[in-house]
């Protein structure tokens, strides 16, 4: 698979958008009937740690979010241990619109579905990217997490803060923590010892081994905006300021 260097930031909303992998297939297999929460002993746990530099450039652009609520939202768990369930190569968000999957050198992680968890097996060493593909003619923001760190600055992540912008029918990899405009460190399996939330003040050990992806749909500069039912039943006003009882600017409150 081959991978583009160039990618672009957006500061309006905290966003930025990748380009990524060109194509990536989709199998799966049927799934088990095992119980669902499957935990990791100690010496399985994994965290994910500050790798080596990886050129990653950004630029800024002007989008702002539909809505503040998120349209998905999903999280990964991850150890070096055999999980049992579904196999799968991705992860299907808002319907199919959207592709969530985990690469590798060699090709794409196996995940493991389990009554709506999802797991990922991984090893210390390993380096990995998240890989999303847009299915849908809609415009989103990708607010991703590792080891509950926002990827994108390394503070403790929050569902309202800056994520990725995921064009329709386009590709984002995110390749690491952002530590400049120009450049990330990339992401490597490690033991939660090493994992870069347990060693800044942003995060926590524990909460090392967890992936997490929240979507926002975004306006589209380049698609009209839909024609509103109330706008079309209001009548033009050629003075809408006109009709109140206020006459003078009121003093500073």
């Amino acid at each position: 698979m081959r991978f583009s260097k160039s990618k672009l930031m957006i500061t309006t909303v905290g966003l930025a958008l990748v380009a990524g992998c060109s194509s990536n297939s989709n199998y799966q297999v049927s799934e088990s009937n095992a119980p669902s929460m499957q935990t990791a002993d100690a010496s399985e746990r994994l965290g994910t740690t500050w790798g080596d530099e990886v050129s990653s450039s950004v630029r800024s652009v002007d989008l702002r979010r539909v809505d503040q609520t998120p349209v998905a939202q999903t999280q990964l768990n991850y150890a070096d241990k055999y999980y049992y369930g579904q196999q799968i190569n991705s992860m299907s968000l808002l319907g199919g619109k959207v592709e969530m999957s985990v690469l590798a050198d060699r090709g794409t992680l196996p995940i493991y579905r389990d009554n709506g968890q999802y797991y990922l097996q991984g090893h210390a060493g390993q380096a990995y990217r998240l890989y999303y593909t847009n299915n849908s003619n809609h415009t989103y923001e990708v607010v991703a997490s590792v080891d509950g760190l926002n990827v994108l600055n390394g503070e403790a992540a929050s569902r309202s803060a800056s994520g990725y912008v995921l064009y329709p029918h386009d590709e984002l990899v995110i390749e690491g923590f952002r530590k400049s405009q120009n450049a990330v460190a990339s992401f490597i399996f490690s033991t939660p010892n090493d994992a870069y939330a347990a060693n800044t003040p942003s995060g926590s050990i524990d909460n090392t081994g967890v992936i997490g992806t929240v979507m926002y749909e975004l306006y589209d500069p380049n698609k009209p905006r839909p024609y509103s039912r109330n706008t079309q039943a209001r009548t033009p006003n050629a003075y809408p300021a006109d009709g109140g009882n206020q006459r003078y600017a009121q003093p500073p409150q």
